[in-house]
């Protein structure tokens, strides 16, 4: 099999498109609660968010050759996904690269291992998760393989499916998946805006989450 694998089927861009404006709390709820990736993958920015089909890379620890073969193969609108056994102890990726993605259309990069240079990564605008933040440098000298199955973060990734993250952490989407995930996230947003105006209404918790049987049952006492 090649070490780089360009052709694969990716999420369509219109189901990309459809889940964009959801938090990753929101698509893993409503997709059953699945798909969430470790929460040490963090963004080096809270503001940061990115959703886009995975161009998946397979790497080695303290090396980032294949990341940056990924980042020439990969397409306009990718999120480079990189499982590089979850070393945190070196800064496999940084401003240089980084602008090498935006300069590609790269719509985010997310790695196990630790990134560096990221007040300018910041200010690039370009959406970076990782383990950890790290100055240590690496080598490039063990070939991987892109385009193939991963795991990080516990996860499977396959090459295509949609990668969501935010502030509060990662979740992958399969790609044929998405436009359905999409539509329950949208119900989703409903539901919880209609609670939140009948709160605003003066509504309680115990009316509206049905608790009060489920306490009367766990024997529940009160002095009110």
């Amino acid at each position: 099999m090649p070490n780089i694998v360009t052709k694969f089927e990716r999420a369509r861009p219109e189901d990309v498109a459809a889940l964009a404006p959801f938090g990753s709390a929101t698509v893993h709820e409503a997709q059953g609660r699945l798909g969430a990736l470790d929460s040490r993958l963090k963004p080096i920015d809270r503001t940061m968010r990115l959703c886009g089909p995975a161009f998946t890379v397979l790497g080695a620890p303290r090396d980032n050759l294949m990341l940056q073969l990924a980042i020439h193969y990969a397409q306009a609108g990718d999120v480079i996904v990189m499982s590089a056994g979850e070393y945190e102890e070196a800064g496999c990726f940084g401003d240089v690269l980084g602008n090498a993605c935006v300069a590609k259309g790269i719509a985010g990069v997310i790695t196990d291992t630790g990134v560096r240079d990221t007040q300018a990564l910041i200010e690039l605008g370009l959406p970076v998760f990782s383990l950890n933040v790290c100055i240590k440098g690496t080598v490039k000298e063990t070939l991987g393989r892109t385009g193939c199955d991963i795991v990080i973060g516990g996860e499977l990734v396959r090459p295509g499916d949609v990668l969501c993250g935010d502030a509060d952490g990662l979740v992958v989407v399969r790609r044929e998946d998405a436009a359905r995930v999409a539509r329950l996230s949208q119900e989703r947003e409903d539901i919880e805006a209609d609670l939140i105006e009948k709160y605003k209404a003066g509504r309680t918790v115990i009316d509206l989450c049905g608790l009060e049987p489920v306490l009367e049952a766990k024997g529940l006492t009160t002095d009110l």
